[in-house]
């Protein structure tokens, strides 16, 4: 069996792509299409283990649960950790293979193609529908040579291409033309339509425009999705644009996380960011964090940079002075390291060779290794027994006494974390800690606040996934968006949830 497929490329990065895969996955799923997302090329810091151990993009593990499957590493076979403006950690079917600056990487493409179309062909042949996303733009004229990521895998495998653009940047229309104007003659015969997104305000007033952009380029507009304000699904690079809640009026317990230039994985405070109880502040600079309950140090891609960048902008002062006005201090992954007295980088894994001193609050010293540490976990916290589900990716390996009182009990009697002897500063390698309901119930208890809510980030999560896709359902053409499907999905897509039911 060969699967259908449609691939959604976008007119720049963050126009909507990630967003438009999952929830056409959604929809495709609630019609009882077996459908799957695929991502060829990612470049990002926050990822996912999946269900076969490998490393993915977090939108791909996002957008499978939307498609109601398990993630796997074949749904994004080339993954691109920054460790520097230059330079990157590659990953392959969900491994690191090495380091790579732009100029090797672009090489190196070859052999990542081979490696893309077998992730291809193995999901190919286990769907009925395959929804492709994009990388960035297909316009990126320099990128062109070799490209794996956008028309260079679709015209690979000859699949129809929808482009999508954020009305909310402005020039919706110049990106539109202007991303066809620079591709090539085969290359725009694919795009079969546009999609508009994030549209606020009356939609008279769009369509003489809508109306002039098919007349122009001689192709269907698909439909125009709306700006869904409180849209909170897991952003799949860079920091969510819903902001913080951090002016509401009825929060008292104040959380900040430095926000330091490789965070790794900061969709683990998306429970925190939309707690009821808590003004969430993500903090550029070390003042902002003054009067902060508790500070969480996060998951670092080059962690001995980022622990010399909170220095050097005054971060060990803040926290010291958070600490001794009896705050509390959490450091996830590579934050976790950061507490202790030492992390070595003996093999040049994320930059040059050599040891630093950590902030020294724990008794713990970290040695960054050549193999990555990759688990999806259960376990307990020691904190009250509560309930703890999340993974671990990670470079090093930590060891010292602070480790005898560790902050989790992992599943196989494995211990992680620690938590000081007087309770105030704790640390784990467990992403994921806030989303099980009990666990983030503890650990805002243990942080200071009483009678902590009951807060369901994973039910959030779903509902968010339904609302997209009632969103999609309503404001797009689906019968001229999915015609090149499965005939049998597509009739099936032509029915309104109200029909059916």
């Amino acid at each position: 069996m060969s699967a259908r497929v449609l691939m959604i490329q976008g007119t720049s990065s963050d126009a909507g792509k990630s967003t438009l895969v999952a929830g056409l996955c959604r929809v495709l799923r609630r019609r009882g299409v077996r459908v799957a997302p695929f991502k060829p090329q990612n470049m990002s810091l926050n990822s996912a283990v999946a269900s076969d151990g490998g490393e993915i993009g977090r939108a791909q593990a996002l957008q499978a649960q939307a498609a109601g499957i398990a993630p796997t590493s074949d749904m994004n076979p080339i993954l691109l950790k920054p460790e520097s403006d230059r330079g990157a950690q590659v990953i392959v079917h969900g491994h690191p293979i090495g380091s790579r600056d732009a100029g090797a990487y672009h090489d190196y493409k070859r052999n990542a193609r081979q490696a893309v179309l077998e992730s291809f062909q193995r999901l190919s042949a286990a769907h009925e529908v395959i929804i492709v996303e994009g990388a960035g733009s297909p316009a990126e004229i320099n990128l062109r040579e070799n490209d794996i990521a956008n028309m260079g895998f679709a015209e690979s495998i000859d699949c129809p291409v929808a482009l999508i653009a954020d009305i909310d940047r402005g020039g919706v229309f110049a990106q539109l033309v202007g991303t066809l104007a620079l591709l090539a003659q085969s290359e725009r015969a694919r795009i079969t339509g546009f999609v508009i997104n994030r549209f606020r305000g009356d939609r008279a007033l769009l369509d003489p425009g809508l109306r002039w952009l098919e007349t122009h380029t001689g192709k269907p507009v698909f439909g125009v999705l709306p700006y869904l304000h409180g849209l909170n699904l897991d952003a799949e690079d860079g920091i969510s644009r819903e902001p913080d809640n951090s002016s509401r009026p009825d929060a008292w317990f104040r959380v900040a996380v430095p926000v330091t230039p490789r965070m790794a994985n900061h969709t683990d405070f998306d429970p925190l960011r939309q707690h009821p109880q808590i003004e969430f502040r993500y903090c550029a600079q070390a003042r902002a964090a003054a009067g902060a309950d508790l500070i969480i140090l996060p998951g670092s891609k080059s962690v001995r940079a980022d622990l010399a960048w909170l220095r050097a902008h005054g971060w060990a002062e803040q926290l010291n002075r958070h600490l001794r006005y009896g705050g509390r201090l959490l450091g996830i992954c590579g934050g976790f390291q950061m507490l202790g007295q030492t992390i070595a980088d003996p093999h040049a894994i994320e930059g040059a060779a050599g040891t630093s001193c950590g902030f020294g609050w724990l008794q713990l010293h970290t040695t960054l290794e050549r193999d990555k540490q990759l688990h999806n976990v259960t376990g307990h916290l020691t904190l009250d027994g509560a309930p703890v589900r999340g993974y671990e990716i990670h470079m090093g390996r930590s060891h010292g006494a602070a480790l005898t009182r560790p902050l989790l009990q992992l599943e196989g009697a494995r211990p992680d974390g620690a938590l000081s002897a007087d309770g105030q500063i704790a640390g784990t390698y467990v992403h994921g800690l806030f989303e099980t309901p009990a666990a983030l119930t503890a650990l805002l208890t243990w942080a200071g606040l009483c009678a902590p809510a009951h807060f369901d980030h994973a039910e959030r999560r779903e509902q968010a996934l339904d609302r997209l896709a009632d969103t999609v359902e309503a404001s797009l053409d689906l019968a001229l968006l999915l015609r090149d499907l499965d005939p049998r999905g597509a009739a099936r897509l032509a029915c309104s949830r109200a029909a059916e039911t």
